[in-house]
């Protein structure tokens, strides 16, 4: 898409433009009007003239344009879209509500034709506009226009726009475009970061996003974007009553969030838990350089927000640093006998400007330290003016990030003022300001990473396509523990199984997988076969097989005489090892997203589990495995023997291809994978495949 064109056009055509003061379409051309120096054409077929402006009775009979922006009712749009394309306009934003948000999905799927057929591309419908700041460009009905910056923000609530353009024009924030995504219709979030890449006015770009559409898109673009831009994405619709919430909204489909988490942090979207988080970062992003590590100084003129910040940075995992020791006699030598001259560097509550200035000084040059963040609460000899400015000089010759924390109101007007005209963020609390160092730090490491590579990997997927082949041609969309080869043309260890349909079959089986055995029931009906009597353990000969054989036939048809069953599977009984689940559930929006923790209490109850988009990379892998909370459970400990961490991470490795390979496949259950010191086995295995 041409978004220059879109965000920088020579003229602009207001279809439903209006006389009336206040209407939507008289509030958009006012604001084209103020500022915009390109060409405006107002269309309305019952009005000679508008502000001042001719005003044409359609599009058609208007000069050309590039860009139309649509003020009609929901149910002419399609007719106006039609005749812009016939008028060869490529690019529309159409504000008109009462489509898909509204239940009226048709009329809005033939917008999307419309505007396909003809090349163009349509922002909306059900857009605020936006606003393009360096092209003094307001193509929206918002109250006011938007400071010039360098943060480049859509979002897909345009009530939410107005209210953060209001909140950002007294706080004195600039954006460089300021975009409403509507219903998106046709463009999406993925053609918004898109454009903001390349833009050169834009250095951080900001999403506040109620759904995704098009997941796998999604990831490819914010993965080449994360490389060259932060993005920082807050995504509502966390919780159930948040997600209904979202479809009756604007009509998205809310997918899974643990899904929109595993795609944010592997395409190295920074989330924002609040629109607080996001503008925190935002600034931070916007005003700072890039740490060059992960070690931190804190100035402070009170222990307690010292300590505070500390805390938080060190929840997060941010390093407090470890000066060097010309640092500390530095700090000894300026601050007074009781200061706190280690990391936090505790000035005093009667500390002057210059004594702040005497401590920033000294840790900023520190090697060991890659950003600082200054604190000051108002004392009554405080001057925060002073100590702004003092921020503000070395802030100037330094390279390393400053975040500064002025607390209170009134005291601290003056020196929040210097600062902002300085460019340094300020936050009202140490732990904000903590927060935003940690999301910096976080961005360096994104900024810096490799492009991701799955692994190649042997398989046998031909025997696993006649394998699902033969399933479907026998009416089985749901595959027990007698697909377990299919692991094993994976390359995942599988525990020696044999299935057997009869009761001498089963004593052949037996003897040839050893023992002691297990047997399992195969039944697709039976969904716990433990409350059957459908699995036994510690079969200890033939004929003790044959005999639980008849006695498992037997309760089962007395207790389930409706169940079909398939035959028993026969295993050999292993000893010892941890029990680990994995398992793949097809999201709506990104597509297979595996999981991964250990078996029994740990998934069932405590949920300790981790997910990832498939495929995977061996890094993707590890952090799975490192995520979970019993991770140190697998390294051994008090102790019991290590897990092989390597199996289990090959074995994720190869599950990831196998759902990768097989779009089919919506779920695979493997529950429990014995993990031992050397090794793993499947034991157990479901599959559902798609109707």
């Amino acid at each position: 898409m041409a978004f220059e064109r879109v965000f920088s056009p020579d003229s602009v055509a207001i279809i439903g433009a209006s006389r009336a003061e206040g209407k939507v379409g008289r509030v958009v051309l006012d604001n084209i009007i103020n500022g915009f120096t390109g060409k405006i054409y107002p269309i309305n077929p019952g009005a000679d003239e508008i502000s001042g402006l001719t005003c044409y009775p359609d599009i058609g009979s208007s000069p050309p344009v590039d860009l139309a922006v649509i003020v009609v009712p929901a149910i002419a749009v399609p007719d106006v879209l039609e005749a812009c394309g016939i008028k060869g306009v490529p690019n529309v934003v159409v504000i008109s509500a009462g489509f898909k948000e509204a239940g009226e999905a048709e009329l809005e799927t033939r917008c999307v034709e419309i505007v396909r057929r003809y090349g163009m591309r349509m922002l909306g419908p059900n857009s605020l506009g936006f606003v393009s700041t360096y092209s003094n460009l307001n193509a929206s009905f918002a109250g006011s226009s938007a400071l010039q910056g360098n943060i480049g923000l859509a979002s897909q609530s345009g009530a939410l726009c107005t209210a953060i353009l209001d909140w950002a024009n007294v706080g004195g924030i600039g954006f460089s475009r300021f975009i409403s995504l509507g219903n998106k219709a046709d463009i999406s979030e993925n053609d918004v970061i898109d454009a903001l890449v390349e833009d050169e006015k834009t250095n951080v770009i900001v999403l506040y996003l109620e759904g995704i559409k098009y997941g796998k898109r999604f990831m490819d673009v914010a993965s080449s974007a994360t490389h060259k831009k932060p993005v920082v994405i807050i995504k509502s619709g966390r919780t159930r009553a948040g997600a209904k919430a979202v479809s009756s909204h604007t009509g998205t489909l809310a997918g899974s969030d643990a899904a929109y988490d595993s795609a944010f942090h592997q395409s190295g979207v920074i989330r924002a838990e609040s629109i607080e988080e996001v503008f925190d970062y935002a600034l931070a992003f916007s005003y700072q350089p890039i740490p060059s590590g992960d070690a931190i100084a804190i100035v402070t003129n009170a222990g307690g927000p010292g300590v505070l910040a500390a805390d938080a940075c060190e929840s997060l995992g941010v390093t407090i640093a470890t000066f060097e020791k010309r640092t500390i006699d530095a700090l000894r030598s300026s601050l007074p006998p009781a200061a706190g001259i280690y990391n936090p560097v505790d000035v005093l509550g009667d500390a002057t400007p210059d004594r702040y200035k005497s401590a920033i000084d000294a840790v900023i040059d520190d090697e060991n330290v890659s950003g600082i963040i200054v604190l000051a609460s108002p004392q009554a000899m405080t001057n925060m003016k002073q100590i702004a400015e003092i921020i503000a000089v070395t802030n100037r010759r330094s390279q390393k990030p400053i975040l500064a924390g002025l607390m209170g109101g009134e005291m601290v007007r003056e020196g929040a003022k210097v600062l902002s005209e300085n460019r340094i963020p300020n936050y009202e609390f140490p732990e904000r300001a903590a927060r935003a160092m940690h999301a910096m730090i976080r961005y360096a490491g994104i900024a810096a990473r490799g492009d991701a590579i799955v692994p190649d990997l042997d398989v046998d997927m031909e025997s696993v396509q006649d394998i699902l082949d033969t399933a479907r041609r026998d009416g089985n969309t749901r595959l027990g523990i007698e697909c377990l080869p299919i692991l094993a043309k994976y390359g995942i260890p599988v525990v020696d199984s044999a299935i057997a349909v009869t009761r001498d079959e089963v004593m052949e089986s037996a003897d040839r997988i050893g023992y002691p055995a297990v047997m399992k029931v195969i039944s697709l009906d039976i969904s716990h076969k433990t409350d059957v009597g459908g699995v036994r353990t510690g079969i200890a000969n033939a004929e003790e097989a044959g005999v639980i054989y008849d006695d498992m036939m037997h309760r089962i048809s007395r207790y389930m005489p409706e169940a079909r069953i398939d035959g028993v599977l026969i295993q050999r009984m292993l000893h010892g090892g941890r029990e680990i689940i994995l398992g793949m559930n097809k999201d709506p929006q990104f597509g297979a997203m595996l999981m991964f923790g250990l078996g029994g209490i740990s998934v069932e109850v405590l949920k300790d589990v981790t997910f990832r988009i498939a495929p995977i990379t061996e890094k993707d892998a590890d952090d799975m495995i490192r995520g979970i909370k019993a991770y140190p459970m697998l390294l051994g400990i008090r102790g019991s023997e290590p897990s092989d961490i390597g199996a289990i991470k090959d074995s994720l490795l190869r599950l990831s291809k196998l759902c990768t390979d097989f779009p089919e496949i919506t779920e695979i259950d493997i529950n429990p994978l014995l993990v031992f010191r050397d090794g793993c086995a499947a034991v157990d295995i479901r599959i559902t495949l798609e109707d």
